[in-house]
């Protein structure tokens, strides 16, 4: 094993371990999947929340660290938290064989990963609207047959129907048209984010036709999601944050009238602390 090989190891076990992951294959995926063929050439730019700083070496060892890495540092584009999308990988469980939708793919290191867990009996498509980004998507995962990169909106696009749907980029609530995309037992993880401060990573499944549980994930901060974002909805939501009362989140409702459970209410769509509606309801 090879220095590189025996970091990128021990960064997948502590990653996972700091994600509180139970299902060993997100570090197997982790451990195969090389973090600097998605980055381009070093030296990288790691994100702080003072700006960022350079790696200052292309020695690729620099990367197998939980830290943010600028992909374009300009428009404050990063190649995510490991341990975030960790926790939110294992959170998905995902199954073998299965349709997976990533939105905001940048240049595809998650999506690898998402690729790795659904296997070659699965599919992938995964969407960027960044152009030069999914270009460079588009080489990086051209070894992967099961997998499909399109430069275009994930948020305007008509989506497949999926088992999950993965989003990387904040929005200020659920599209209908993700929610329409689900698959029964689907899920769709995104980052629920207000205007300010932190957000949280929200897991919605589709349980029955009409009905969905959710729960937040962990807390998140994330670049916004055009055509996912409304001023107003994301100036609401920087309150209900800071209450810090998400955890007691259990289903999303929509098209119905709010009632004494909502913990946030939107345009259409609510988060209640009761349990998800049953199907007969």
């Amino acid at each position: 094993m090879t220095n590189v090989e025996a970091l990128r190891a021990f960064y997948a076990r502590y990653i996972t371990a700091k994600g509180a992951c139970r299902d060993p294959r997100i570090e197997d995926a982790f451990a195969m999947v090389e973090r600097e063929k998605y980055l381009g050439p070093g030296p990288w730019n790691a994100y702080t929340l003072t700006g960022y700083v350079s790696t200052d070496t292309s020695d690729p060892a620099v990367l197998y660290q939980d830290i943010l890495i600028g992909l374009k540092t300009d428009q404050g584009i990063n190649n995510g938290e490991p341990s975030l999308h960790a926790r939110c990988l294992d959170a998905a469980a995902i199954s073998p064989g299965e349709t997976i939708t990533h939105i905001g793919s940048g240049t595809g290191y998650y999506t690898a990963l998402l690729a790795l867990l659904t296997g070659e009996a699965g599919r992938v498509t995964a969407y960027e609207i960044n152009p030069g980004l999914g270009a460079h998507a588009t080489s990086n995962l051209a070894h992967l047959a099961h997998v499909r990169v399109l430069d275009e909106s994930g948020a305007d696009a008509v989506l497949p129907r999926s088992d999950l749907i993965y989003v990387s980029a904040g929005a200020t609530h659920p599209l209908n048209g993700w929610i329409e995309a689900l698959n029964e037992s689907g899920r769709l993880i995104f980052p629920l984010t207000p205007n300010r401060g932190l957000g949280g990573m929200l897991l919605v499944t589709r349980v029955a036709a009409d009905s969905y549980a959710a729960k937040f994930i962990c807390p998140a901060t994330f670049i916004e999601c055009i055509g996912a974002r409304d001023d107003a909805t994301g100036e609401s939501l920087v309150n209900a944050f800071e209450s810090n009362t998400h955890d007691a989140v259990k289903s999303l409702r929509r098209k119905t009238p709010a009632d004494q459970s909502a913990w946030f209410v939107g345009d259409d769509w609510w988060l209640s602390t009761s349990e998800p509606l049953d199907a007969a309801d």
